[in-house]
């Protein structure tokens, strides 16, 4: 097999954990054994899903949309991401994006290569 092309175009779902991911890298579209790769689009004014990536890393790429990150046992460590930031969570770890007045386009690559097997979702919190 050689490389794959996939294409803006080709789609995308939203995922359990919010926001709007287009079709990326993953072993359900190209067969990926150790990865997964995706463009997140998050709208304004709103909070994603408590999750968290189960035995899984996760990066993120802030392409657009300054926002902020809630990310800890308790979500009570708030960090504020800009374009051109980038994230590194570990495994297991609870995170949460919380949007302001624009929209947000980010970049996220797993090492999981499976689109929504490792999110678990949690409990939902107060702000």
């Amino acid at each position: 097999m050689g490389c794959v092309i996939l294409r803006r175009e080709n789609g995308g779902y939203e995922g359990k954990q919010g926001g709007i991911f287009t079709e990326g890298v993953s072993a359900q579209s190209v067969g990926a054994k150790g990865l997964c790769l995706h463009v997140l689009h998050i709208p304004a004014n709103s909070r994603g899903e408590p999750h968290l990536h189960a035995g899984h890393e996760s990066a993120i790429y802030v392409v657009s949309g300054a926002h902020e990150i809630w990310h800890g046992e308790d979500l009570s460590n708030r960090d504020i991401l800009n374009p051109g930031d980038m994230v590194y969570v570990p495994a297991n770890m609870p995170h949460m994006p919380v949007t302001g007045e624009e929209p947000v386009t980010v970049v996220v690559a797993r090492t999981d290569p499976n689109e929504q097997e490792s999110v678990h979702l949690l409990s939902p919190r107060d702000p």
